[in-house]
Parts: C-alpha cells; sequence; structure tokens
C-alpha cells in the first residue's frame, strides 16, 4: 500500500512539474554519456585475455619486476599509458593554451571541454591541437621546456618509473602528445634516449593547429632502437591494457607488458627526492594543476581576484604601516616574521649609527616584491637595489629603488653612497627561484659593510606565480596579489660582518657571500647551488636574462 502511494505521488508530481523530471533525465543521460567517454574512450577497446590468447607475447605488467636482465634490453614504453598517473590530456593542453597563448584561448578550450568529451578521444585531440596550437609561433614556443616539465613530473608514477629506471635504452611513444610538449621533459629530466611524438603541420614558422598522420613505416629502425637491439630482438613494450598498440615500435618487440588500470591506481607518485635530474628552473603563470575544476576555479575567481589585486595594491601604496599591515592581513595576505637575537652590531642605537653606515640587508630573491614585504615587516623605510626591474615597477613602488648596471666598479660605488644614506636592501641572487634551491650569490654585497643581516624569505602561492622569465616583469606583483591567500614568511638570521674594515683577515668576499647563503638555506631548508642568473635565463627563455622583456 506504501509503494502504490508512492508511485501515485510520483506520477503526480511529473504530471505537475513535467520541466524539471524533463531537465533531470536529460542531466543524466549526458552524465551516463561522459562517464562512457571517460572509462571506455572509442577506438580503444582491447580485453587483455583477447590479446593474451591470439599473441603470446602479451603478458601482466607485475611480472616485468621479476625480470632482472632489464639493463640489457630496450624498453619501448606509451608516455600517456605508462609513466603518467592520470588518464587525462586536458590539464597538459590547458597550460599549453594559457601559457603559450593567452587567457581567451584558455577560455575557449575550457568552454569546448563538455564537447571533447563527446566526440571521443582521437576526434577531442584534434580539437584541443587546433585550439592550443593554431596560429602560435614555432620558434618561440618554450612552454614545453619550461612550464610543462614541472607538472609532468608531478604526475610520473613511482612504481613505472623504477622499472623504466632498470632498462638499458629507453625510447618512449605516444599516440597523442605533440613532440614539442614532452621531448624535452623526458629527455633532460628522465634521461630518456629517444621520444617519438606526435609532429605538429607548420607554415611559414607557425603551427597549423593541424597534426601530422602517424607514420606507419619507421625508417632508421636501427638509429632509434640500437642496432644491436634490432639484430638480437632484445626490445620489450610497456603499455596500458586497453590502449592501442598501433605504433609501429610495438610491432618489434619481443614481449610486451600490459599494465592495468587498477594497477595504475595504487602507485604514488615520485617524490622530488628521486627526480633523476632536479627541477630548479620553471616558467609559466599557473601554480595549480588545471584540471577541470581546478580551471573552473580559476575562471571563476580571476575577475575577483583582479579586482581584490588593485584594492590590495592600493592599500600598500597609500596606507601607513600601522593601517596597511592589519587591512591587507584582512583581506587574506598573511606576513610571518622571526626574529632572533641579532648580533650587537645589528643592534646598535640609532645615536650610534648617525655618524656611520646603515644595515646592509642581504635577502634571498623569491619575487619581486620581497623589499616591500621586508619594509611591511620591519615598519621602515629603506632603500632597494635591483638587478632588473619595470619602469612601472619602479614608478608605483612604495619604497626607493635604484638599478645597479652590472658594473662592479660603478655598483659598489652606488652601494657605498647608499649605505651612506641609511639601510639598504640587495638580493645577491639577482634573480628569482621558485623551488626550494639558493642560486649563487654575488659577493659584492661583502665588501660594502660590516653590518650584514642575512633575511631568509619564502613565499606561498595557491593559484599563480608572481615571477617570470619570458613574461612582462611589470605584471608579477599583481599576479602574486591575485592569489586568493598569498604569504610571506621572514626569518631575520644573525648578523654577519663583512671585509670593509677587515682587509687583512684570510676571508675573502666569496667565503662570506657563501657563508650568508648557506646560513639562509639552513633557516630555509633550501638546498644552495652554484647556478645563476645567466644559466636560469639560458634555461627558461633561451637568452641571457639581458635583453629579456621588463617592461
Amino acid at each position: 500500500m506504501h509503494n502504490t502511494s508512492s508511485d501515485i505521488g510520483t506520477v503526480n508530481a511529473e504530471k505537475m512539474f513535467p520541466r524539471a523530471f524533463f531537465f533531470e533525465n536529460l542531466f543524466f543521460f549526458f552524465f551516463r554519456v561522459i562517464s562512457r567517454q571517460f572509462s571506455n574512450p572509442k577506438g580503444l577497446q582491447r580485453s587483455f585475455s583477447n590479446v593474451h590468447g591470439v599473441h603470446g607475447k602479451y603478458q601482466k605488467y607485475a611480472s616485468l619486476s621479476f625480470r632482472s636482465d632489464l639493463s640489457t634490453k630496450t624498453l619501448v614504453f606509451n608516455v600517456e599509458g605508462t609513466l603518467l598517473k592520470s588518464y587525462s590530456l586536458f590539464p597538459y593542453f590547458m597550460l599549453v593554451a594559457f601559457e603559450a597563448g593567452s587567457l581567451l584561448r584558455a577560455l575557449v578550450l575550457f568552454l569546448s571541454y563538455p564537447f571533447i568529451c563527446l566526440v571521443g578521444q582521437d576526434m577531442g585531440l584534434k580539437i584541443m591541437v587546433m585550439v592550443c596550437f593554431l596560429g602560435i609561433k614555432k620558434e618561440s614556443f618554450r612552454v614545453g621546456s619550461a612550464v610543462l616539465p614541472k607538472f609532468f613530473l608531478e604526475d610520473v608514477g613511482l612504481e613505472a618509473f623504477e622499472e623504466l629506471k632498470r632498462g638499458g635504452r629507453k625510447v618512449a611513444v605516444s599516440d597523442h602528445f605533440p613532440q614539442v610538449m614532452i621531448e624535452s621533459f623526458l629527455r633532460d629530466y628522465l634521461d630518456v634516449n629517444c621520444v617519438l611524438g606526435r609532429e605538429l603541420k607548420t607554415s611559414c614558422g607557425y603551427f597549423l593547429g593541424l597534426l601530422e598522420e602517424k607514420k606507419k613505416e619507421m625508417l632508421n629502425l636501427e638509429e632509434i632502437l640500437g642496432e644491436d637491439s634490432v639484430i638480437s630482438h632484445d626490445i620489450i613494450g610497456i603499455s596500458r591494457l586497453n590502449s592501442s598498440l598501433d605504433h609501429p615500435l610495438f610491432s618489434h618487440c619481443k614481449e610486451i607488458y600490459l599494465v592495468k588500470r587498477v594497477d595504475k591506481r595504487s602507485w604514488q607518485h615520485l617524490p622530488r627526492d628521486r627526480y633523476p635530474k632536479p627541477l630548479i628552473f620553471h616558467d609559466g603563470r599557473l601554480a595549480l594543476r588545471p584540471t577541470p575544476l581546478a580551471t573552473l576555479a580559476l575562471f571563476m575567481w580571476v575577475p575577483f581576484g583582479f579586482v581584490l589585486a588593485l584594492i590590495r595594491a592600493a592599500m600598500a601604496l597609500t596606507l601607513p604601516y600601522s593601517m596597511s599591515i592589519p587591512t591587507l592581513t584582512f583581506t587574506g595576505v598573511k606576513v610571518a616574521i622571526s626574529r632572533p637575537k641579532l648580533s650587537p652590531s645589528a643592534l646598535r642605537s640609532s645615536k650610534e649609527n648617525e655618524s656611520k653606515k646603515g644595515l646592509l640587508y642581504v635577502c634571498n630573491h623569491r619575487t619581486l616584491l620581497d623589499p616591500l614585504y621586508l619594509s611591511f615587516a620591519l615598519k621602515k623605510n629603506f632603500t632597494a637595489v635591483t638587478y632588473s626591474l619595470s619602469r612601472l615597477s619602479e614608478i608605483l613602488s612604495p619604497i626607493r629603488t635604484v638599478r645597479l648596471t652590472r658594473d662592479r666598479e660603478q655598483d659598489a660605488k652606488m652601494m657605498e653612497r647608499l649605505l651612506n644614506q641609511g639601510d639598504l636592501v640587495v638580493c645577491p641572487e639577482g634573480t628569482t627561484c621558485r623551488e626550494p634551491y639558493l642560486l649563487r650569490f654575488s659577493p659584492l654585497f661583502a665588501e660594502m659593510s660590516d653590518d650584514i643581516v642575512p633575511v631568509a624569505l619564502d613565499a606561498h602561492v595557491s593559484m599563480f606565480y608572481g615571477t617570470t622569465a619570458g613574461g612582462l616583469k611589470c605584471l608579477d606583483p599583481l599576479f602574486f596579489l591575485m592569489n586568493p591567500r598569498p604569504s610571506y614568511t621572514i626569518q631575520l638570521l644573525d648578523g654577519v660582518s663583512g671585509l670593509s674594515t677587515c682587509q687583512d683577515s684570510d676571508k675573502s668576499r666569496f667565503d662570506v657571500a657563501n657563508y650568508v647563503q648557506s646560513e639562509i638555506g639552513k633557516a630555509l631548508r633550501f638546498e644552495c647551488t652554484k647556478l645563476t642568473r645567466r644559466d636560469k635565463y639560458l634555461i627558461l627563455a633561451g637568452n641571457e636574462g639581458i635583453t629579456c622583456n621588463q617592461r
């Protein structure tokens, strides 16, 4: 009786609200269609039991770990099916659209996403390639080497990496990723010998947004796999179950190990300390992985974040320290400062300082806002010397900034004069570094003052990076302030004596610079390196950082 009345109630509800039930059924219909596309993409139907029954060379991936002879074999593996944990290609193409294109191009790709899911993987891939690459200049495309490696490395499965590392010669193939997106990541960071991705059509030096047809015949097979491997057939393939094995190289494999979806789900992410080559430099504005949901949140936040950044900047530029700090905290900007006991030279009274040089604050460099945040934290004005700063940033800066010339004698005289006028801030790395590493410190500061205060700085963002090597530097502060809750941690360390009055000492300016670098590294738990500004810009922008865009 209860069920009958319930059914009658449902029928009456359908009669009273026919449109509501129609849209509800329509929603669930599209949800099922999209779910099928993700769980069983078109053109990728393959049963492990079937292929194993027809071809004896197909084996389960788990049995690969019992082999002890991989060091003498050539491993041919599928990138998206074997190496990466995620099955979605969308985040990587979104990075290309946003970083190599524009916000508008990224928006077009995001709006196309539902249609991409419906049309199947092959057609969806062509749509993403068209949206992301059409009209992009081939020569200036650096996203594959400067941006994507970070996100690829964070998606590598530890278990797959361990097996591939045991192999001799490693050949990576991809049925979906263009060559320009994966080659740098695999060669430079995972030591893969050969990378074979999809080729893009070009005209007059620009990408046309079209994929070249897959080559069914592979030329120079000995060059790709190695002559010894081709002769002895010591070639092992690794791919994902239910994945296409149409690539010509798999036909030359003596054995092929297939990875199940359930296996990849249990894999761990490759820890940073296990990277074959440390990731020190990377570029791009996006700090988050642009999955569909994260991209939706991004586009919903951008209008509000832009207005919020302008409000935050206006507060910092106009209000006194006593008002700006709590007001900025209320808007989500966090500043944490710690002040351990400083050396006696750093704690001199203002009367003792009247006839002497000011304090020299030596900071590591995280963003262009480092001196400004230090000024807020200490509630005092001082001068900051910079190696490269946009004219707009110089005009808007609430503290005095002086540009260095990179001529040692001229810069030494300038810093000497500024120290006689008051306290001075310098970032001897010469450029910013996002990762937990410190670049080599220029030793010039060690000769300028005996009152050196090392300052350890670290910045945290969740959505946008406030630094760039290839973009507009004048937008760096804006992007940093657009984050929902940007934060800075500032640690004042014990004072260090310089060489200005210790010319006969055994210490050199390099010893002082290295010591200050090591102390800041210990405080932040960062690794010290000998890399320089020039190394960074050669890797990320293809220049030495002298004529880079600083507008």
